[in-house]
């Protein structure tokens, strides 16, 4: 895949992963648009990337996504790649009686069907083009669940088989699909969840370079750093692996306490 002189955008852009593709695609010399909910990161994003274009978005909020794909094709017509990166990650428990049902399904709308959604918009612009692509963001942990939060584990699971589903629909057409999903980096997503170890822990700047080299040759499926081994311990050893890691946060729970 191409990324000198492309057109990329970037969901959830403004922090992060997202800002970080976003700053290493630059370099690519392609260019770039983000997306945010936050209008004030947006303008903090600008004020320090002058070159990034953006864009206020809610992915959870369908005629977002209609306003969005309208100002993004008429502007910038040679749009040919997205990036599926804006993401929640909380923990959850699940027999708290105060967890209400339209908060426990916020991580669903924005991780699963913020991308679901993303796509099937987006999709008919893409596939004109002769050259294109969908990026999705996932995660390790959509391989290994991780006992704080299950909802973030499972939705991220879910977009890794539905991106599979996707790019064999799209293999006779020009729009390559990939995946990518982080292991833990050096600015998690969020603090909610107890720290255990930097053992495994990535720089964020590196899983990026890595995720962009592997776009470059057409790698599919890229799996920076540990995320590689929790794929492969799925499947091996799925009941130790997982025992493992919530043995950890159990530890760091009691340390926190």
């Amino acid at each position: 895949m191409n990324i000198k002189e492309s057109t990329i955008l970037i969901t959830g852009g403004s922090n992060g992963i997202g800002l970080e593709f976003a700053k290493q695609f630059l370099k690519q010399g392609a260019k770039v648009m983000v997306t945010g909910r936050d209008q004030n990161k947006l303008d903090r994003t600008k004020e320090q990337f002058p070159e990034i274009v953006t864009f206020q978005s809610d992915i959870n909020k369908p005629k977002d996504i209609e306003a969005l794909y309208k100002k993004v094709t008429e502007q910038f017509p040679e749009l040919n790649i997205i990036v599926n990166n804006a993401g929640v990650m909380r923990s959850v428990a699940l027999l708290d009686p105060s967890t209400d049902l339209e908060n426990i399904t916020d991580e669903i709308e924005t991780n699963f069907s913020g991308t679901v959604r993303m796509i099937q918009q987006f999709l008919p612009h893409l596939i004109t083009k002769k050259s294109s692509a969908i990026v999705n963001i996932t995660s390790g942990l959509g391989f290994i669940p991780f006992t704080t939060s299950p909802i973030y584990c499972g939705t991220k699971a879910g977009v890794h088989i539905y991106s599979q589903g996707l790019r064999l629909q799209l293999k006779n057409t020009s729009v390559k699909v990939f995946e990518v999903a982080p292991p833990k980096t050096d600015k998690p997503l969020q603090t909610a969840i107890p720290e255990t170890s930097k053992r495994g822990m990535m720089k964020m700047s590196d899983m990026v370079r890595v995720s962009i080299k592997g776009i470059l040759k057409d790698q599919y499926e890229i799996r920076p750093g540990l995320s590689n081994l929790m794929k492969w311990m799925s499947r091996i050893a799925p009941n130790f692996f997982t025992k493992l890691i919530n043995k950890n946060i159990e530890k760091a729970k009691t340390k926190a306490l």
